[in-house]
């Protein structure tokens, strides 16, 4: 069953999906959200929904924040989930000794490597980060962890240097590499160029992309990642995180999959669930009208946008709303027509004449223009006082 409707000018992009990665960092980077902190009830909850959505990797967390961290990413390490568990590590012996008690499967190393991180926080030489960044990557390896190696800032780290730094994280060991665009600077034009250049240089590692929100660029930025030949992209779901937060996982995965044709072989069914249990846990709440899962983005009213979804959902709707568990409401105000009202009306088993149905639309449009949202309780004392009006007054 066709469940979609792109635009036929959108390119496809010819990848291997079983190279492409989304490894979701709602457990580590989402609850870096200031006010967010997920208990152990939480963590567990969020990471079956995501291996119940087919997510590959999944941050846990980060071990260094505290015990019971620690013992939380290791209960989720040991609870049999299909994907592969990672953690965040800084570029430090102990923290990966940490990773290794909690039995999780991989490390993400980091260290900043920006002129600004280096000169304000690190107070380094970029020599000496690099050397700890890639003694690091080498213990990981060397105890048989995947790793992934991400120089933090790296969108405002100088080419020449983020080239031969993921350039000897490679050599080292590493599975993979990131780039952080850390405070969601970068272009689409620049993570493509960075992506391509970094791609020309490395004989092995995969390429991930870790792009923040501040512009509302973290998705687009994020899929030119991939056309520039990154193979892992950073997500949070509902976007959570740091400042305007990350990647939000539905957006990225819908817009692959519905904008560029990409099967990513994900059980989407659950997004909209999956979303909800997000919000839950955070106590942050999800805007209505957010792409992909807001609770009002299959709100139809416009009596022309109505009478299309009616004939074909298509004509208003870019995919269909319960193939991710979300589901469609006709709403009744201001803009509605006879089409929209007379569907609703069948639907609670009610059929009026054209001129009753005349009436009760405009008795809605009045209704909502004076501030009364038209739940159902209103409408049906709308018809009734409708049908009544016109017993008492047949023409």
């Amino acid at each position: 069953m066709k469940w979609k409707e792109g635009c036929p000018y959108n390119p496809k992009l010819n990848i291997d999906t079983e190279e492409l990665y989304i490894y979701d960092t709602t457990l580590r980077d989402g609850e870096q959200t200031p006010g967010v902190c997920f208990n152990r009830e939480a963590k567990l909850a969020i990471a079956r929904k995501l291996d119940e959505l087919g997510i590959k990797q999944i941050e846990a967390g980060f071990p260094a924040v505290s015990e019971r961290e620690m013992e939380t990413i290791k209960e989720i390490a040991n609870e049999g989930l299909n994907a592969h568990i990672l953690v965040l590590s800084r570029a430090l012996k102990e923290d990966i000794d940490r990773a290794l008690y909690c039995d999780v499967d991989g490390v993400i190393i980091f260290i900043a490597t920006s002129p600004l991180h280096l000169k304000y926080k690190l107070r380094k030489r970029l020599e000496d980060v690099e050397k700890m960044g890639m003694e690091a990557v080498e213990y990981a390896k060397d105890h048989g962890l995947f790793v992934a190696f991400s120089a933090e800032d790296a969108t405002r780290t100088p080419l020449e240097d983020l080239l031969r730094i993921h350039k000897n994280a490679e050599e080292h060991g590493a599975d993979r590499v990131h780039i952080a665009d850390t405070t969601g600077v970068a272009t689409p034009q620049s993570i493509f160029y960075i992506c391509s250049e970094l791609r020309k240089h490395l004989k092995r590692a995969h390429i991930g992309v870790h792009c923040h929100n501040d512009f509302g660029f973290a998705v687009i930025n994020s899929i030119y990642g991939v056309i520039g030949g990154a193979r892992a992209i950073s997500t949070t779901v509902n976007g959570i995180g740091e400042r305007a937060g990350n990647a939000p996982l539905e957006e990225v995965v819908m817009a692959l999959m519905v904008l560029y044709d990409v099967d990513l072989g994900l059980n989407i069914g659950v997004l909209k669930e999956l979303s909800e249990l997000v919000a839950k846990y955070s106590k942050l709440a999800v805007p209505v009208n957010k792409p992909i899962v807001g609770d009002r983005v299959f709100y139809h009213e416009s009596g022309i946008h109505v009478d299309g979804v009616l004939a074909n959902p298509f004509t208003y709707e870019p995919f269909l709303p319960e193939k991710i568990g979300h589901r469609r409401e006709i709403v009744f105000g201001k803009h509605s027509g006879g089409k929209g009202v007379q569907a609703k009306l069948r639907e609670i088993g009610i059929e009026v004449s054209e001129d009753v149905l005349l009436e009760i639309v405009k008795r809605i449009k009045e209704t909502r223009e004076e501030g009364t949202e038209i739940e159902d309780s209103i409408l049906r004392d709308i018809v009734e006082e409708v049908i009544k009006s016109k017993q008492r007054c047949p023409k």
